[in-house]
Parts: C-alpha cells; sequence; structure tokens
C-alpha cells in the first residue's frame, strides 16, 4: 500500500489563516505596488524632492529598489490566483521582507528612526505571509 502525498495528510487550512494571508498579500502587494511604480518611474529629481533618503543613494540603486518592489508585489499574488508556481509566493514575500530588513537598516544609519515602525510592520507581514504559504497552507499548484 503506498503512502497517502503530503498534500493528503495535510491538516485543512483554517478560514481566519486563509483570510488572513489572502488579505496580508492584498495589502503588501498594493502597498509595494505603490511604492515600486513610484521609485521606478518618477522623475530621479522628484523623487529627491519627495524622499528625503534618495539623494543619499546611486539614481540606479532607487530604480532597482522599485523594480524589486513592483516584482515582490506581483510575485505575492499572480502565482497565487492562478496556481501557476505557488511557491513563488512565499519567495516573493521573503524577497520583500529582506528589503525590509535592508530598509531598517539604512534608516537606523542615517537617524531616521520614525520610519522603523512602518520597516517593522511591513517586515512582520511579509514574514507572516511567507511562513504561511511555506509552512501552514501552502497554495497547491494547478493539477
Amino acid at each position: 500500500m503506498k503512502p497517502n502525498p503530503p498534500a493528503a495528510r495535510r491538516q485543512p487550512t483554517s478560514r481566519a489563516l486563509s483570510i488572513g494571508l489572502w488579505s496580508a498579500q492584498v495589502l503588501l502587494a498594493a502597498l509595494f505596488a505603490i511604492s515600486g511604480t513610484i521609485k521606478s518611474m518618477q522623475s530621479i529629481e522628484l523623487l529627491h524632492k519627495a524622499i528625503r533618503w534618495t539623494p543619499s543613494v546611486p539614481d540606479a540603486l532607487i530604480r532597482f529598489i522599485g523594480i524589486a518592489e513592483l516584482a515582490g508585489a506581483l510575485g505575492l499574488l499572480l502565482p497565487a490566483f492562478t496556481r501557476i508556481a505557488p511557491r513563488l509566493t512565499p519567495v516573493a514575500a521573503t524577497g520583500l521582507g529582506v528589503i525590509m530588513l535592508f530598509a531598517a537598516a539604512f534608516h537606523i544609519s542615517r537617524g531616521e528612526t520614525a520610519v522603523l515602525p512602518f520597516n517593522t510592520g511591513l517586515f512582520a507581514l511579509a514574514a507572516f505571509v511567507a511562513w504561511g504559504r511555506f509552512v501552514a497552507a501552502p497554495i497547491p499548484p494547478r493539477a
């Protein structure tokens, strides 16, 4: 007799956890899509006026961060919605969490501690999604 496949042994996901994960994914995707769009498409001159830290880093780094945030936003939702390569969703969440860790370290180095609660909150949401989609409630791929 063959053992049950892992999916058959997995406990059903609670409705509350599922709603929490999807809500966190949508919220993170929206925030990072907005932030990424601004950093990757807004003129550098306007970015320097609007975002205090941007004159301190190379323009290419600002664009790279914006593109990474956009990719992360897409990665939080598209693989999960389509169930095509859904393991990319927790990978995207992990990547966005890493971006928030680097952002927090950067802001600490500049003495900008007022933004740390925001960075920490986004990191916590990203970590929740990564844990949820890697461990607690992975999305099964299409059959």
